[in-house]
């Protein structure tokens, strides 16, 4: 198995981010990438460092528009006096109307619904390296003739086209699908992170070429909240080629698994030319999320009937947050993937 990586993605480090009416530890820390590097580097994985070269490949997905904004929204934060270290958002709009903001605050919240989002200094290189080592995933797919892990960090799967929301900016994984899909015809997404992947769903929305599975949290439950339900199939022609599996909270293995059986029944239907897989740690029992009580066991089973699938496959890191046994959950599932026993 090939993996990629890049080292500016440990440059967005912020330590806090405000929910529930108060500061709160960031979730989302540069030590998740280093645990996954050193988790790779030590199974003795072919490691490579990505080259920045395709941002063409984000505008595939993401409106440049919005892009720009996340180019230069530190350095427009830093110009106002009094402002703070870091960039939180404190407005935002319940419904868009028809009109975005060009003061700088009016147009952050445009871009964004929640202050889970903070930027800093290192924000954009970071985001902007995560979807690079997507991008060069999907490359290396198409010419290695085996898998490929996109070791991204930040994560991407809540972000739509011109929202950042849910510590996600870039969605890595619609980018890296949209890549595969010009390849490939018909690419399958299987989203197994704890968290509806509901940017991924946005974006291929009305598509028949990209069929979208998730299998998360009931979102009546947690977020996103706003979606992830089992009625939501798609519209248009992309109606009948999304697939929502909600699960109820402190889902175990046993249930989790069948139900990403489920998924991959749909996907055998579909029969795609490539499978990404917006593979999440956040479902396990020792995530801090503490929402499902998926183990070590439960995510190796679920690394062998995805790779006993047979497509092409690009796995793109999601969330999965700090705790002593996250390196554990992501060696497991990647030894049974390569082994596929």
């Amino acid at each position: 198995m090939l993996v990629i990586h890049h080292p500016d993605q440990a440059l967005h480090d912020p330590e806090q981010v405000f929910r529930t009416g108060r500061f709160i530890d960031q979730p989302d820390r540069a030590e998740r990438y280093r645990i996954f590097l050193d988790v790779v580097k030590d199974s003795g994985y072919a490691v490579v460092e990505a080259p920045l070269d395709r941002p063409e490949a984000i505008t595939d997905v993401h409106d440049p528009n919005y892009v720009g904004f996340l180019k230069t929204a530190y350095a427009r934060w830093s110009e106002r006096p009094g402002y703070g270290p870091v960039a939180i958002p404190n407005v935002h709009p319940t419904h868009r109307m028809h009109r975005k903001p060009t003061e700088f605050l009016g147009e952050f919240g445009w871009y964004s619904n929640s202050t889970s989002c903070p930027i800093t200094e290192g924000t954009w290189p970071a985001i902007f390296a995560s979807s690079q080592v997507a991008v060069h995933g999907a490359d290396r797919l198409q010419t290695a003739g085996s898998p490929v892990y996109a070791m991204c960090r930040p994560p991407g799967h809540h972000a739509y086209p011109d929202l950042m929301t849910g510590v996600c900016y870039l969605n890595n994984a619609a980018i890296a699908a949209e890549q595969l899909r010009r390849r490939f015809g018909k690419v399958a997404v299987i989203d197994i992170d704890v968290h509806h992947g509901n940017g991924t769903q946005f974006i291929f929305w009305r598509s028949a070429d990209v069929l979208v599975t998730s299998i998360h949290c009931d979102p009546q439950l947690t977020a996103p909240f706003y979606a992830g339900f089992a009625d939501e199939i798609g519209e248009g022609g992309g109606k009948g080629y999304n697939l929502n599996l909600p699960l109820p909270w402190a889902t175990p293995d046993k249930p989790w698994i069948a139900a990403i059986e489920a998924a991959l029944q749909r996907i055998r239907l579909f029969q795609p030319g490539a499978l990404v897989v917006s593979l999440g740690f956040d479902a396990a029992e020792h995530d801090p999320s503490q929402t499902f009580k998926v183990t070590d066991k439960g995510f190796a089973e679920a690394g062998r009937r995805l790779r006993a699938l047979g497509y092409p496959t690009l796995l793109v890191q999601e969330g999965g947050y700090l705790s002593p046994a996250l390196g554990g959950y992501l060696r497991s599932f990647l030894q049974a993937f390569q082994s596929g026993t």
